[in-house]
């Protein structure tokens, strides 16, 4: 495992100034102060008065709501970040709660809108859009706030809820966030940060992965009765808000956030578990063999093939590598995110506290996005470039459609990131000599295996867990119990599963952060595929289709989105159509 220090030194660090000057900067303070006068301004003015104003009387209403959201945006993007570069620091972990705790009690005044706005009789609301340009606008962020008529509660539950946020699951979140980031990980002579542990498990010596393996499972093992404690808080948490608030099941509340229906993310999951033998199972059998027969250890399962290419990728290389190949496709999107480099948008060495992973956060529109990276040269961290350069690409897109209209559901949320990383992979394959191909080709099947398959055997774990949490607290080895069934299930009998896998689960965030957004990757792998299938044939206009799908952000549904690309993910045939092009890769691998 190469000591990336040095590298880590001239990798860019990202800006933070065009949000905020700093945290106890005037320019914070002026905005925590306006952001409430906003706020009784909103509810003195037009408190009780939604449903009798004419449409531009509305519209009026509706922007000035949308105003003071954006600010308050702004200043909850600004914190988070800062949080997300330094977990570690008492300081940050303060500013960050601080504000969180501003926006609860700024943002109570405004309680009364979107509730009140729901409140208005359709017949009303219509004529009110008849009148108004300006109102019409927002129809698709009115419909949307309107399907949660029936799982809204009153206004003093509901002002009671976002007050209790703070002391309840963002408290919760943030011990999980803090204690991820305090751990070390003994490796040798060094104390490596998750993110570090997590990149041995990649590495060409096997005696490198299984060191990594057993630090990553002993001391995520050490504190696996605190990782269940808070995610079984988090479990019953959700139940409790899924009761009141009257959903069915416990993925619902995030499919009616993510305007898809129960039935097409059922689709989703049942097509991806069908052809579990057909991908995971099969590109597994093959690893193993390539790797000399016999079961695979769990921390083979990212191992690189002998033949794989061990160069380390310069910050330049891959700068290089992802902007020519956005440029192959479209000049505007290298435009696009050529910014991210030239302006210090990125965040990409690793470092202690840093949060682990990698993301792209919007922030606001009358900013820009910025991605976090923990960067260290491998093929994967290019393709991870890749991957979140598209999100900003895609939010820089829809960042003019407003701060009501900006935000992409998760069902397309992963299309632009999948998107620009085949188009990497794609570039990536046609230089790579013949030697190197299978290796080449075989890291992008397992990068889809870990989309597709991997996330929806985490979708699978959530559920599974929702569920039987409702029966009661769930031991930590309740949990261990289900994570192993599913990855049983997912990975197939290529593999040796003892019980140092058993806490792995601990460390993935979203089962923290954002309950159900797993298959939100899975969805926007197969719908890529499906997208890539019709670049490759030639669909007349795809570009401007495509480009023009990304600027819409949230302002239409996905159906209305795919339809000039032919496709309807409502069609379990749509599901099975982007799965075969993963089992094309893999007969290929087969072939070779």
């Amino acid at each position: 495992m190469p000591d990336t220090e040095r590298e880590s030194a001239t990798l860019p660090v990202w800006d933070l100034t065009d949000l905020y000057s700093a945290p106890d900067g005037p320019d914070v303070a002026r905005d925590l102060e306006t952001a409430d006068a906003e706020a009784r301004a909103i509810a003195d003015r037009w408190k009780g008065r939604l449903a009798g104003l004419g449409g531009d009387g509305l519209a009026e209403a509706v922007e000035a709501y949308e105003r003071f959201h954006e600010r308050l945006g702004r200043l909850l993007s600004y914190a988070g970040l800062l949080r997300a570069g330094d977990m570690a620091s008492q300081e940050t972990g303060r500013f960050h709660q601080s504000i969180q705790e501003r926006f609860a009690g700024i943002a109570a005044h405004t309680v009364f809108f979107q509730l009140e706005l729901n409140a208005i009789d359709d017949a009303v609301l219509e004529r009110q859009l008849e009148e108004s340009e300006r109102l019409r606008r927002y129809r698709p962020w009115l419909e949307q706030s309107r399907s949660f008529r029936p799982h809204q509660l009153g206004e003093d539950m509901e002002r009671l809820l976002l007050d209790r946020e703070v002391a309840g699951s963002s408290a919760w979140t943030r011990l999980f966030d803090e204690t991820l980031a305090a751990l070390r990980f003994p490796f040798r002579d060094r104390r490596l940060t998750l993110a570090e542990a997590l990149d041995g498990l990649s590495d060409a010596d096997p005696g490198v992965r299984r060191a990594a393996a057993g630090s990553l499972s002993t001391v995520l093992g050490e504190n696996v009765r605190l990782f269940a404690h808070i995610l079984n808080t988090l479990l019953k948490d959700k139940e409790i808000d899924d009761r009141w608030r009257c959903f069915g099941r416990s993925v619902s509340a995030r499919n009616l956030q993510n305007r898809v229906e129960d039935e097409v993310v059922d689709a989703l999951v049942g097509s991806v578990k069908r052809a579990y033998p057909d991908l995971s199972h099969r590109y597994y059998r093959l690893k193993a063999e390539w790797l000399g027969g016999g079961k695979l250890a769990w921390w083979d399962r990212n191992a690189p093939l002998p033949e794989a290419d061990k160069r380390e990728f310069s910050w330049a290389d891959a700068k290089r590598l992802v902007l020519e190949a956005y440029g192959g496709f479209s000049p505007r999107m290298a435009e696009l995110a050529r910014r991210f480099f030239d302006n210090d948008w990125i965040d990409a060495p690793p470092r202690p506290g840093k949060a682990p992973g990698a993301f792209s956060h919007s922030t606001v529109p009358g900013a820009h996005p910025y991605v976090l990276l923990n960067y260290q040269g491998k093929s994967r961290d290019v393709a991870t470039l890749a991957h979140e350069l598209g999100h900003g690409v895609h939010q820089s897109l829809a960042a003019g459609q407003g701060y009501f209209l900006a935000s992409t559901p998760l069902t397309l949320a992963e299309t632009a990131s999948v998107f620009g990383e085949m188009l990497t992979f794609q570039a990536m394959l046609k230089t790579a000599p013949p030697e190197g191909r299978r290796a080449l080709l075989a890291g992008k099947v397992e990068d889809m295996l870990n989309t597709v398959v991997r996330q929806t055997a985490f979708y699978e774990f959530e559920r599974r867990l929702h569920e039987a949490r409702a029966g009661g607290e769930l031991t930590a080895d309740d949990i261990g119990g289900v994570w192993m069934e599913t990855q049983r299930e997912s990975l197939g009998d290529a593999f040796e599963y003892d019980d140092s896998y058993r806490a792995m689960w601990t460390y993935v965030g979203h089962f923290v952060h954002a309950p159900f957004y797993v298959y939100a990757y899975a969805f926007g792998d197969c719908l890529v595929n499906a997208l890539y299938a019709a670049y490759e044939d030639g669909s007349e206009g795809f570009e401007a289709n495509y480009l023009d799908m990304l600027a819409a952000g949230g302002s239409k549904h996905h159906g209305e989105l795919l339809a000039p690309f032919g496709l309807d993910a409502r069609d379990p045939a749509f599901w099975d159509r982007g799965l075969a092009r993963i089992a094309g890769f893999v007969d290929e691998l087969e072939a070779a």
